[in-house]
């Protein structure tokens, strides 16, 4: 028996019970990893709300962590009991001590970067990388806009953009949170709740706007992202932390030709090969330090309620880990 984080009914951070589960042993294809840190993020409340739909009730929640590899399966190469992986996405279930996983869904970690930094990095520094290098390539000369910028994957987003020569705009909700906004590379900063952050955006490119808008925050922000980009711009809506946004006649998007989508790291990391170069890029621009991850808050995975509360509260800034 191993200790886990069951949900058995949706709702608030309180549905978060902290049981015993019976862990077996891997099978064809698969390994046993006891998790030294397990990473929080925003998918987890969708999840646990019900705005994104679980296979079945009860489910253990968590798609990022990192741990040590105590069992592998049978006639298993490539992986052996000692490797410390990680892993982000697909299956669900790391909220646990420890978890079984399909060998070909870990990605090995630098001896260089600590289990906690690769559980912090792993799922949300893929997110970037996709977002910045495959859905809309940024390239020096772009100027984007980042919501939400202090956040687990905006202070990565912010940090990366900047690197590849990009004038990067954030906003933020408060005057802390711009502090470490301008730290992580954003030029400009907006605090959305104390200016309208589409004039701030025409002010600040004289009435150009933005080549792309990275967007998690979603209802709030939707249709305001829309008018700060200029002809043939894009919008990227990879979140939805403050709901869903409204319905948007595809009408809506001819006035200034743009793009829109709305995607998600499981289509740009589906074959092996895609998720190694994605996880190893990641890991590359943490040893050289283009990306500074900020840990700024750890809880133990038992006390994971109080962790989604701070989440939803945007009491959060950074990568918030969970301790097994």
């Amino acid at each position: 028996m191993v200790k886990a984080v069951r949900v058995h009914e949706l709702g608030g951070p309180e549905v978060l019970k902290w049981e015993d589960v019976e862990l077996g042993e891997p099978k064809d294809g698969e390994i046993r990893v006891k998790n030294k840190a397990v990473g929080l993020n925003f998918i987890d409340v969708y999840f646990r709300k019900g705005v994104y739909k679980t296979p079945t009730l009860p489910y253990t929640p968590g798609r990022e962590a990192a741990g040590v590899v105590t069992a592998v399966g049978p006639g298993l190469t490539g992986r052996q009991v000692g490797d410390l992986v990680a892993y982000a996405g697909d299956p669900m279930g790391s909220y646990a001590e420890e978890q079984i996983l399909p060998a070909n869904k870990v990605v090995p970690v630098p001896p260089s970067i600590d289990p906690i930094i690769a559980a912090s990095v792993i799922l949300k520094g893929m997110t970037a990388q996709f977002l910045l290098r495959r859905c809309f390539k940024v390239e020096p000369g772009h100027t984007i806009l980042v919501h939400a910028a202090a956040g687990g994957v905006g202070s990565l987003l912010s940090q990366w953009a900047n690197a590849l020569g990009a004038t990067v705009i954030g906003t933020v909700s408060t005057k802390e949170k711009a502090v470490q906004a301008k730290d992580d590379g954003c030029h400009h900063v907006i605090i959305y709740k104390e200016e309208d952050f589409v004039a701030c955006v025409n002010k600040i490119t004289s009435g150009n706007g933005v080549d792309v808008v990275y967007d998690a925050v979603g209802k709030d922000t939707f249709q305001g992202s829309l008018a700060c980009l200029k002809p043939c711009g894009y919008m990227v809506n990879f979140g939805q932390s403050s709901g869903t946004p409204d319905p948007l006649p595809l009408s809506a998007l001819s006035a200034k030709s743009l793009f829109l989508t709305r995607p998600s790291l499981m289509q740009y990391t589906a074959t092996r090969d895609e998720l190694l170069a994605t996880a190893g890029e990641v890991f590359a621009n943490v040893e050289s330090g283009i990306l500074r991850v900020r840990v700024n808050h750890t809880y133990r995975l038992s006390e994971v309620a109080q962790a989604h509360a701070d989440l939803e509260g945007r009491k959060t800034t950074g990568s918030v880990v969970l301790i097994p």
